[in-house]
């Protein structure tokens, strides 16, 4: 499971999911990238989930860039407890998602196979997603050809 190695605070408060993504929300790495529609916080067996899913789909050809990571602690209380006696311990991380946020990106394999991938992960994950492709620069096009 993905877990910080090390926080200053060991729990925090709940927040809110607020806005569209304003950084994250390119492919940068990959060919391909799988874009979160919904705002939603993914746990760390979910995006663990997704990611074998993705693997076995790919049969080890291309690469696969995991951009999110789950630094958010989530606490809970024991069942059956009184109120009161402070806040309960820590149960699992989690990666605050916004909507347009680049959650996984694909690199080296054919736009059939990514969609196919991505499509496997998406049952996996708790937000609608959308699949993006990377933008060329016309820069970069005038120079290839």
């Amino acid at each position: 499971m993905l877990m910080p190695k090390k926080m200053k605070f060991r729990k925090q408060f709940k927040g809110r999911i607020k806005g569209k993504a304003t950084s994250g929300n390119t492919v940068v790495f990959g060919d391909f990238g799988l874009v979160s529609a919904d705002k939603a916080k993914l746990t760390s067996r979910q995006i663990e989930a997704a990611r074998v899913a993705i693997n076995r789909s790919l049969k080890r050809g291309g690469q696969l860039i995991i951009r999110i990571f789950p630094h958010k602690p989530v606490t809970k209380r024991p069942a059956e407890v009184r109120m009161g006696k402070g806040k309960g311990a820590v149960e699992f991380y989690v990666a605050p998602v916004k909507d347009g946020t680049v959650l996984y990106e694909i690199g080296g394999v054919t736009e059939d196979l990514a969609r196919e991938a991505f499509r496997l992960a998406t049952h996996k994950l708790p937000v609608k997603c959308r699949f993006l492709k990377k933008e060329r620069s016309e820069e970069a096009e005038s120079e290839g050809k």
